[in-house]
């Protein structure tokens, strides 16, 4: 008899669980330090001012001591500040809008569609029924490819359409910000689809290289 296997996710929310062992891993030197520092101050508190002073006059500090408990807190804090989360703000951004020529409305699409599938009416109702719950609206825009009858999706159209959204955008966001192309370290460039050699982030770099 096969073992039932029991469903967390209906009396767990796994995507909570996960948050919490996020921040407890980001916070795991502060959850240790905390009960130490309580600890200490409790302790403290119990004692005395001439017990206190009392057990200060009692230690023997020497140098090889002194210089080992400052390197060890020099390295506690160090490794408290290195784990912490670094913030990342954003600074502005830009939309890269297509041209009007690219709009596709929903007659259009599916003219397009009755052309391509003909005589498979079965296709053509399913884009249909897909269209109407996908939330497009009349000014939702596709690519320069898609418009052909048939739809001629290159290698060489999708680089094209992608140097014309990504350029246009750097451009913006630039003149908008003022940022010169050499005060950028990092540049990051992801698209989900099309992912060509050499790189689109190579694309970008070359690109800005060639503007200066």
């Amino acid at each position: 008899m096969a073992e039932i296997v029991p469903n967390f996710s209906s009396s767990v929310k796994l995507k909570y669980v996960k948050l919490g062992y996020q921040y407890l891993v980001n916070h795991i030197l502060t959850f240790f330090l905390i009960p130490i520092m309580l600890g200490l101050l409790l302790e403290l508190l119990r004692l005395g001012p001439e017990e206190i002073l009392l057990f200060w006059n009692s230690l023997y500090f020497e140098l090889v001591q002194v210089l080992c408990s400052s390197f060890l807190v020099i390295f506690i804090a160090s490794v408290y500040f290195k784990s912490k989360p670094r913030s990342i703000y954003l600074v502005d951004f830009s939309c890269s809008k297509a041209p009007v020529s690219c709009r596709a409305p929903f007659s259009m699409f599916m003219e397009h569609s009755r052309l391509i599938h003909k005589g498979n009416t079965k296709s053509v109702d399913f884009q249909m029924r897909i269209l109407e719950r996908s939330g497009l609206g009349e000014e939702t825009c596709v690519p320069p490819a898609m418009h052909y009858i048939p739809p001629t999706p290159t290698t060489e159209a999708a680089r094209d359409e992608a140097e014309a959204m990504i350029f246009s955008a750097i451009d913006s966001l630039m003149e908008k910000t003022r940022i010169r192309p050499k005060d950028i370290d990092i540049l990051i460039v992801n698209c989900s689809l099309f992912s060509p050699t050499p790189s689109l982030s190579a694309m970008v770099v070359k690109q800005v290289q060639a503007e200066k």
